[in-house]
C-alpha cells in the first residue's frame, strides 16, 4: 500500500488578508505572501490561503456539519489560552469544559465560520 504523510491545509477566503491577518494577530504565525496565496505554519501544519475567484463558491457552512467540521489545536493551559485570546477579541462558540476525565476542549470562531478546538490533554 501507498504511504501518505500530511502536506498542507489549504483555506479560501474572499479577503485573504483578512482571514491570514486573523491567524497572525491570534496565533501569532508569521505570514509569506505571494501573487497567488498566503502561508504560514499553524501547529507544526502548512496553511495556505488562496483568494476566491469563482463566483458560484458557497457560503461557508456553520458547524456541526458533514465533512470536515474543524481545525484541532492541542495547547496546554486551556483557561488561560482562551482569556488570552478573548483580550484579542476572538468569539468562543463553547466555552472550555470536561468532555472525558483529563480531556478538555473549547471552541473558537475564525474567518470563513472556521470552527476551532482548542484541546488540553493531561494524565489522568
Amino acid at each position: 500500500m501507498a504511504t501518505f504523510t500530511f502536506d498542507h491545509i489549504h483555506l479560501r477566503s474572499p479577503d485573504m488578508e483578512a482571514t491570514a491577518a486573523f491567524y497572525e494577530r491570534v496565533f501569532g504565525v508569521e505570514l509569506k505572501r505571494s501573487a497567488q496565496r498566503i502561508d504560514f505554519n499553524l501547529g507544526g501544519q502548512p496553511v495556505f490561503v488562496s483568494p476566491i475567484t469563482d463566483t458560484t463558491t458557497g457560503d461557508a457552512p456553520s458547524a456541526p456539519y458533514r465533512g470536515l467540521e474543524h481545525i484541532g489545536l492541542a495547547v496546554t493551559g486551556i483557561d488561560a489560552v482562551v482569556a488570552e485570546l478573548k483580550a484579542k477579541g476572538v468569539t468562543f462558540t463553547m466555552e472550555p469544559n470536561t468532555i472525558r476525565p483529563g480531556v478538555r476542549i473549547a471552541f473558537l470562531r475564525g474567518p470563513e465560520n472556521i470552527s476551532i478546538e482548542l484541546l488540553e490533554r493531561s494524565a489522568a
